[in-house]
């Protein structure tokens, strides 16, 4: 079994434990009928947010063999608040190197939340949590047993890594319950990234420059912290991107792109990527669909943040398959179509993310990218490229649905190209060249020229 990478302890400053029990607790039970954690904890207080989201983010890691504690040590499935309350408190109790908090306390502060949420049940939750504490290596133990206990995946997630990565499947599964890194990018049109690296040491911020391609502007910090705290960061002197993600722009523009270039950027949400293209080419002609009205309002928000909006640059809600309503009929020099997926490889940033997905989301988003391929694909110029990705380490939604594309096309009409990075898994072998960078994120790129 794995142990989360570090400590859930909400910072200073946050109100009680047993609130942000209460509040942790209302949110995984929220994302387990199928609400998104990021939706969740824009509604939760603002004083109480970094602590709840610390919380939350170290139960749904442990949920599985949570899940399968409680079954040992309660058969019978109590109403769903009680659950929740009491599988929360459980995974903050499992065996760690670093305990958030030690075992009175969290016993006591669950206890003083389920008198307050669910009073009939106090005595109860306190019972359970008492017998968990005493017989915990034999219910540690046992629950391993269970797939679900195991690898804190649902099964069909397990299954399907077992089949798409046959020797990496146990990694990937437990890369998945470390905390990522924090990186950044630095805005090169304002300033350099030696610059920036000073200014972050000035601030007290250790960070340190990235190694390999697309990763020119990184910098990697040792500590997580909030955006905030960065030196010019309101300014538009820096964003905060992963590593893998950091490789799209420098992909699709590759030795260079003709002067104003038309670049369309298929489903641009929430504009890391976009604005990435034109920090490294800023006379592109772009154009940046998303077909949430919402969602492309942040597009917006970081192009001005950036300094990056101008006659030029156009974001519109459209989607993207349905060209007919929003394409002008000249084509793209360059596509990039980071597509809609499971987001399987971003899992450790989202731990929410393996228990909202179901088994048949993977065959209705490799069908959605499916079609936005075909689309869009018409749209590019002869000599044109186009960049696919996704934040997935599914091969259904890399690998085998570029393999598909090509087949549908005439032999003659694409070409991946030879240096197209392919399934990046974050595992130390597709990190950085950099042995001691922090893993990467998983994603997939292929690189297609139309000839």
């Amino acid at each position: 079994m794995n142990a989360v990478a570090s400590s859930a302890a909400p910072p200073a400053g946050s109100p009680p434990l047993s609130r942000l029990l209460e509040l942790a607790a209302d949110a995984v039970q929220a994302v387990l009928a199928g609400r998104s954690l990021t939706e969740v904890l824009a509604a939760c207080p603002s004083a109480a947010r970094p602590g709840t989201q610390a919380l939350a983010f170290a139960v749904l890691r442990r949920w599985g063999s949570a899940s399968a504690a409680r079954q040992q040590l309660a058969p019978r499935t109590p109403p769903p608040a009680v659950e929740a309350l009491l599988t929360t408190a459980l995974a903050l109790l499992w065996p760690s190197e670093a305990p958030p908090y030690p075992d009175h306390t969290l016993v006591d502060q669950a206890v003083t939340a389920a008198r307050r949420k669910v009073p009939a049940a106090a005595g109860f939750i306190n019972a359970v949590l008492r017998r968990f504490i005493r017989e915990r290596a034999a219910v540690v133990e046992q629950a391993g047993h269970s797939v679900l206990g195991a690898w804190n995946h649902p099964a069909w997630w397990v299954e399907r890594l077992r089949h798409d990565w046959p020797t990496h499947w146990q990694a990937l599964l437990a890369q998945a319950q470390h905390h990522p890194p924090m990186v950044l990018r630095v805005n090169t049109r304002r300033l350099g990234v030696a610059e920036y690296h000073q200014r972050l040491a000035d601030a007290g911020i250790v960070a340190r420059p990235a190694a390999g391609p697309g990763h020119e502007q990184a910098l990697i910090l040792n500590q997580a912290c909030p955006v905030d705290r960065l030196p010019g960061f309101a300014q538009g002197d820096v964003s905060v991107q992963d590593l893998s993600a950091q490789r799209a722009a420098s992909l699709l523009i590759g030795s260079g792109l003709p002067p104003g270039a038309r670049v369309l950027d298929a489903c641009a949400a929430p504009g890391g990527k976009t604005a990435h293209l034109l920090e490294l080419a800023p006379e592109l002609n772009l154009v940046a669909l998303d077909a949430d009205p919402a969602r492309l309002a942040r597009v917006d928000d970081t192009l001005r943040r950036l300094g990056l909006s101008g006659p030029t640059v156009r974001t519109r809600a459209a989607d993207a398959r349905h060209v007919a309503s929003w394409w002008d009929g000249e084509p793209f020099d360059a596509i990039l179509l980071d597509a809609p997926c499971t987001a399987s490889g971003i899992v450790r940033r989202h731990p929410d993310i393996r228990w909202l997905r179901r088994p048949d989301d993977v065959r209705a988003l490799a069908a959605i990218q499916a079609e936005l391929l075909q689309a869009l694909w018409p749209l590019l110029k002869p000599g044109g490229r186009l960049l696919y990705a996704t934040c997935s380490i599914f091969a259904a939604e890399g690998a085998e649905q570029i393999d598909a594309f090509l087949q549908r096309l005439r032999p003659e009409a694409a070409h991946q190209a030879a240096d197209s990075p392919g399934h990046l898994l974050p595992l130390a072998d597709n990190a950085s060249t950099d042995p001691e960078a922090p893993l990467a994120d998983g994603f997939f790129y292929a690189l297609l020229h139309k000839p």
